[in-house]
């Protein structure tokens, strides 16, 4: 019986040291999430002091202000099958090339997934990059978007995800 009071009155002055502060009337207003949305539907509020806040969030779902033209219209003119319908956006920084896909978090190492990679270094080489780096990523979900295929650089030959080890 005596553990379950110590419980009882550890449990009270959690509950206390939590709700307290947010009782107070000088307690900052907080963002409120409903609880039928899944995580990849909810975006961070910005608390900052900007009048329009910024997404904290991009989401690769099409084109946007970070998208590489010319590596779409490489893709598009090279081919039109339905690997290349999965490509939702390309993005190019530097030599790095991030495709983003409508491909699930599971299709890790899929054919299609590594058919990308291996477009991905084909645009890259016509570039003239001579040390490439391709992620291949699935559509955004709970972890982001994962990657599905990569390259990382000139000593790597196989656009199979080696680290960390795919899950089975």
């Amino acid at each position: 019986m005596a553990e379950i009071s110590v419980g009882v009155a550890c449990l009270a002055l959690g509950g206390a040291a939590v709700a307290l502060p947010l009782l107070r009337p000088d307690a900052p207003d907080a963002p409120v999430a409903t609880a039928s949305a899944t995580p990849a539907e909810l975006d961070v509020a910005d608390v900052g002091q900007s009048e329009q806040p910024e997404p904290a969030v991009t989401k690769a779902a099409g084109k946007s202000k970070y998208t590489s033209e010319s590596a779409v219209a490489y893709f598009n003119e090279h081919w039109s099958d339905k690997t290349n319908g999965r490509v939702t956006d390309i993005r190019t920084t530097g030599r790095y090339l991030r495709i983003y896909t409508n491909l699930p978090e599971s299709a890790n190492n899929s054919k299609t997934a590594l058919r990308l990679c291996e477009r991905g270094l084909l645009y890259l080489a016509s570039t003239g990059e001579r040390d490439p780096v391709v992620f291949v990523q699935a559509e955004f979900g709970e972890n982001g978007n994962p990657v599905l295929a990569n390259i990382l650089g000139r000593d790597d030959r196989d656009c199979r995800v080696t680290h960390p080890e795919p899950r089975s």
